[in-house]
């Protein structure tokens, strides 16, 4: 699940917002802590950041700018003044996207989904259920745990999660697995299949692929 952090002063705002995320599947946080929010920040490692440019002990565009040296993690800025120069310097400073108050909770859950769908398109970032997966890198992360893939064995789940709930054959994979100039015996993509399971294992994941007799292994 997305883990997106809510970085605002006004209780009432923050539990309407959290409200909103969770109804629409995020995972909502509530930064509490805002004296020390950029080692918080760093601590809990969320997807994306809604932050108000106006809180206490440091300014919003301030705090932007300090995490910008250290992280990359994509920021809505959210303010109650309409000027243009707050929204240059917010998007100067790094941030994704801004949104003025009063907003529409719609148009900020849209510009939420785009801010996530640009992420993942640039970094080849996709979240499945509460893991985040670098296929560039063939990193798997949950939390404080990390798994590196080999690449037969991102490939394999690629594929699996492209056609995520439907039955994939063993031809299919040793296609994909062809295509990227990978020779691989059948044996040899049964070895791979088990090494990708134990490693989801790891993360919690002891059984979400799934073998179907005579058919070929499917991602639940």
């Amino acid at each position: 699940m997305i883990k997106i952090m809510i970085i605002e002063d006004d209780k009432i705002t923050s539990k309407e917002l959290k409200e909103l995320l969770e109804n629409n599947n995020y995972e909502a946080i509530i930064l509490e802590n805002l004296e020390n929010a950029l080692d918080e920040i760093t601590k809990i490692k969320p997807d994306l950041i809604i932050l108000d440019i106006n809180i206490p002990y440091i300014n919003g565009q301030l705090l932007l700018q300090n995490l910008r040296k250290v992280s990359d993690i994509p920021v809505i800025m959210v303010t109650s003044k309409n000027s243009e120069t707050d929204e240059a310097l917010s998007i100067s400073y790094g941030a994704d996207d801004y949104i003025t108050k009063p907003y529409n909770p719609n148009i900020l859950l849209l510009r939420i989904g785009a801010v996530l769908k640009r992420l993942n398109h640039s970094s080849n970032i996709i979240f499945y259920k509460d893991l985040k997966i670098n296929i560039q890198k063939g990193i798997i992360k949950k939390d404080d745990k990390e798994i590196i893939l080999t690449k037969n064995e991102m490939i394999i789940l690629s594929s699996l999660l492209k056609h995520q709930n439907k039955i994939v054959t063993r031809d299919e994979l040793m296609t994909e697995l062809w295509d990227n100039e990978e020779f691989i015996s059948d044996n040899a993509l049964t070895v791979n299949i088990s090494r990708l399971r134990n490693k989801l294992k790891y993360i919690g994941y002891e059984n979400i692929i799934d073998t179907r007799k005579g058919q070929g292994y499917i991602l639940l």
